[in-house]
This record gives structure tokens, sequence and C-alpha cells, in this order.
């Protein structure tokens, strides 16, 4: 019979080739997450990171350029491609700043909210499958193993993220 602390002593010592199958499965994995959304958005004319910037001004609505700068770890000329062609499609809005008039904020509109939804709905789909399959303690697991992979300085922008969703917001 499995004795689960010497289990957990076991994962200590992750051969290579444990460590190999793990970085292929999550290759796969992503290929596999990202299908469905690549399908809707290509029959658009969008790509991956117009999906990143959509889901993130809907988990935060009002974020200002600045902030989605930080939050995607892209360059200002690359996400002004993205915003420009997400405003001209009428799927966000970007509004001067009542504070700083330099600064700009970002909301989706009612039709990037359905797009936004639909990706997010495919998604999670795709995710409450694979947990209800893997069962709780994987699901735990599965989190914390991707949250230590996070580095330092993305670590404290998806905490902020997740204790917002926490609280309701």
């Amino acid at each position: 019979m499995p004795d689960s602390a010497h289990e957990g002593e076991s994962l200590l010592f992750l051969t290579d080739e444990q460590l190999r199958k793990g970085i292929e499965a999550m290759f796969f994995a992503y290929r596999g997450f990202t299908a469905d959304p690549d399908r809707i958005l290509a029959d658009r004319g969008l790509g991956r990171a117009h999906h990143r910037a959509l889901h993130f001004i809907h988990r935060v609505p009002g974020t200002t350029v600045n902030n989605l700068l930080t939050i995607l770890g892209v360059t200002k000329q690359s996400l002004n491609r993205v915003l420009r062609t997400l405003i001209a499609e009428g799927l966000v809005t970007s509004t001067v700043g009542e504070r700083d008039r330099r600064e700009r904020h970002l909301r989706l509109t009612e039709t990037g909210a359905a797009l936004e939804s639909e990706l997010s709905r495919v998604q999670r789909d795709r995710m409450r499958r694979a947990y209800r399959a893997a069962g709780p303690a994987a699901v735990t697991g599965f989190r914390q193993v991707l949250e230590s992979m996070m580095d330092d300085e993305t670590l404290p922008q998806y905490e902020a993220l997740r204790d917002k969703a926490d609280r309701g917001g």
C-alpha cells in the first residue's frame, strides 16, 4: 500500500525523463487549450494576442493601457497594434482618464464582451472536463504547480487578479 508521505518525497527526485514528459504534456495541453479560441478568433481575423487583451480588459474593466502592458508583458508597439485592431473592430473602447488625461482606459463593448464570453466559455468547458476527470486533489496540485512556475514579478499580478475574483470582483 503506497504511503502518501513517501509518494510526496519521490516527487522531489524527478528524473529528466519525467520532467521531459511533463514539458511535452504542457506543450500539447496548451495547444488543446488554445485550439477552440484560435478557431473562433481566426473567423474574425484575430489571434491570441487579441484574445489575451480581451481577457484582461474583461477581468479589469477600465484598466489603463500601462496596466495592460504590465499584465501582458509585451511592448507598447505590439499592444498598440492589437488595441488599434480591437477598437477598429468595435470590440474595445478607449477613453481619456478623468484624473490623468494622459491615461487611456479600456473597456469591452457589448460585442467585445460577447466575444470574450464565447472564448472563455470554450476554455472553461475544456478545463471543467479535465478537472472533473482528474479529481479535486489534482486540480489543487495543478494550480500549485502553475503558480510555482510563475516568475517573481508576475506572481503578484496573478495573485491580485485571483484575490479580486475571490472577493467577487
